[in-house]
């Protein structure tokens, strides 16, 4: 584990569009959303350009956040959206040598790609938290943003996560656990198996969310990912937040028997409620640093270390 440094009132704070774009007026509010903080954001002029997919060419797009990530002034990349295009930056990316010193890299969805490439090939912790976009627009409620803030300026060095509920045996049995976290959503981490980059699960928890994939395509690709060896060597499955994916002609989705299934059907224990994805409560996740998983009388508390050094 690589640690990445608190930051400060007055840092500089990267920002780039690796995937979707946004509009001008959602740019301008997550500038004033950082300015709130008393950081200073760095955004590129012309961060984003018409463009049929994505917020720019992928040149421009990797332009940036290579200029993010050698930049010796700032200590955070953070992402104005998700949406769909960080994978095609990946080959590209990989052609960069390892900074020496690391960065904190903070978004979720899309950014799940940037993610797990900078925990398996550069050793980095990151930080699966809000986009930009959504702070920027007020999204997040003043009791999860006071969260986020204390995390990143070093005020709580530990996050818990009290509500998660043990699906199977083997989950109900455990008294203590230690491990990592990986993973993301878990459309984008499909997308790695098979490549260089594919997500290694190996002695960690694997966190997944997701939104709007009904609970058939659900199934599929964590079938997918069991017969990609993705699942064999993982200490266990945790659910996060999977919103949307009604049925047709219902108003309800079927993701609570897919769930079901799954914990009958893996060796490994599965537990669900973690309150991070893509619903309306999004709290920080730290990826690829120590963590305690707890049980006792039926309560499970999960605690992760920030990550972060003064």
């Amino acid at each position: 584990m690589t640690r990445w440094n608190f930051i400060q009132e007055g840092d500089i704070i990267d920002v780039v569009a690796p995937g979707y774009p946004v509009q001008l007026p959602e740019v301008d509010g997550a500038r004033d959303f950082l300015l709130r903080w008393k950081l200073q954001p760095r955004i590129p002029k012309n961060i984003i350009k018409p463009h049929f997919l994505h917020a720019h060419e992928d040149e421009m797009r990797f332009a940036f956040l290579k200029s993010a990530i050698q930049s010796k002034d700032s200590r955070v990349i953070w992402c104005l959206r998700g949406g769909y295009g960080s994978n095609r930056l990946l080959p590209m990316l990989a052609k960069l040598k390892k900074p020496k010193e690391p960065k904190l890299l903070i978004g979720i969805s899309d950014i799940t790609s940037l993610h797990t490439f900078l925990i398996q090939e550069w050793g980095w912790s990151t930080l699966h938290a809000p986009l930009l976009d959504r702070l920027g627009r007020g999204l997040v409620s003043p009791k999860h943003e006071k969260e986020l803030h204390k995390i990143l300026f070093g005020q709580e060095k530990v996050i818990e996560f009290k509500k998660l509920k043990a699906l199977n045996d083997q989950a109900r049995n455990i008294k203590l656990l230690k491990s990592r976290i990986v993973g993301g959503n878990l459309s984008v981490l499909q997308t790695t198996l098979g490549t260089p980059w594919q997500i290694d699960t190996k002695n960690s928890l694997l966190f997944v969310e997701d939104a709007g994939e009904r609970g058939y395509r659900i199934d599929k690709m964590l079938e997918h990912m069991r017969q990609a060896g993705a699942l064999k060597q993982c200490r266990g499955l945790i659910l996060g937040d999977f919103i949307g994916g009604k049925e047709p002609g219902t108003e309800t989705n079927n993701f609570k028997k897919v769930f079901k299934r799954w914990s009958e059907d893996l060796d490994i224990p599965v537990f669900q409620g973690l309150e991070a994805g893509h619903d309306v409560i999004q709290r920080p996740v730290p990826f690829n640093t120590s963590c305690v998983l707890q049980q006792q009388g039926g309560r499970v508390l999960l605690s992760i270390d920030t990550g972060g050094k003064a």
